[in-house]
């Protein structure tokens, strides 16, 4: 992890650790946000994603990278891409939100396939494979992990009393990386992970012992909308993690709203469901609790409640 800080610690940003005084009097508790969602490139993918580039070979990264993406993991890749000189494709699904697509394909080519991240994901494994690219994973590698695991390093040091890290997960590489940073030096340190109730792969893989892939997604959060989690992000989650709650859509989008009215903070769906859970009372605060943010690429229209337009007003 402290190698995986090394070597991305001059093209990233240390994000703000901050107390959001409103949401500890609604919490009983004093919640802090690891603002991720002022990351670069918008959210706490760019961490991961350098360290494994950089890893690479010239030789390899000369070959061209491919990702799958819903967009985050995209703009990461892109990124890295401009960082070290090289080319990069990104596979993104239909539901992908505009303005991910918009700044996907300022940074790199944009390849739309697939109704779900697993379709596109399956598909971008085989243009890499078929293409001799080098296929940069959203979250299931060793470096993509440990890139991530070094967002808990900076909590850590800057509040070492720290009780309780909540984390949103999809394919799991950021609880992961969490995981493998905090339970072996801070074993007293508890995680809790929220997923999205209608994509709850890591939730159903964690309760049957046994990677699952679910049949259907049906989230806003397009960010953790993940139908199979990673094996090496579960077995991490096997081992290590505390709970992983789930929280509903209309409970997202009152988190993503909280965040914007009480913390002046700008939340994408899946970055939000940390704190989500916290407010749907799904989770038990420590005296001192971290909630990452995990990034802040939104679209209004999630915002709103279904019937409304972004005047305000119903249809």
């Amino acid at each position: 992890m402290e190698q995986a800080r090394e070597k991305i610690q001059r093209f990233i940003w240390r994000t703000p650790l901050i107390e959001s005084e409103r949401l500890s009097q609604k919490t009983g508790s004093k919640l802090f946000l690891k603002l991720e969602n002022l990351q670069k490139t918008g959210a706490f993918k760019i961490r991961g994603v350098l360290n494994k580039v950089l890893s690479l070979k010239e030789r390899e990264r000369k070959s061209g990278l491919l990702c799958a993406t819903s967009g985050s993991h995209g703009l990461a890749v892109g990124q890295a891409a401009e960082i070290t000189g090289t080319q990069a494709v990104a596979v993104v699904p239909v539901v992908t939100p505009e303005v991910k697509l918009k700044r996907l394909r300022e940074r790199l080519k944009v390849v739309i396939y697939g109704e779900t991240y697993q379709e596109s994901f399956l598909y971008a494994r085989q243009v890499a494979e078929r293409e001799g690219m080098v296929f940069i994973h959203g979250f299931d590698d060793p470096l993509i992990i440990s890139g991530q695991g070094t967002v808990a390093l900076e909590i850590m040091e800057e509040l070492p009393e720290t009780g309780l890290i909540v984390v949103p997960v999809g394919g799991g590489g950021l609880v992961a990386g969490v995981l493998a940073a905090v339970k072996e030096r801070h074993p007293r340190v508890k995680v809790v992970g929220v997923q999205a109730s209608g994509a709850p792969s890591m939730y159903r893989s964690w309760q049957t012992g046994q990677v699952f892939e679910i049949a259907q997604i049906k989230t806003m959060a397009e960010g953790i909308a993940v139908k199979k989690p990673g094996q090496l992000t579960f077995e991490l989650v096997r081992r290590w993690i505390d709970d992983i709650v789930l929280v509903t859509e209309e409970e997202i989008r009152e988190g993503m709203l909280t965040l914007l009215r009480d913390g002046r903070v700008l939340a994408e769906a899946a970055g939000a469901v940390s704190v989500a859970a916290f407010l749907a009372r799904k989770i038990k605060a420590a005296e001192k609790t971290v909630c990452v943010v995990s990034g802040g690429n939104v679209e209004l229209k999630n915002l709103l409640k279904p019937g409304e337009e972004e005047d305000g007003h119903k249809n």
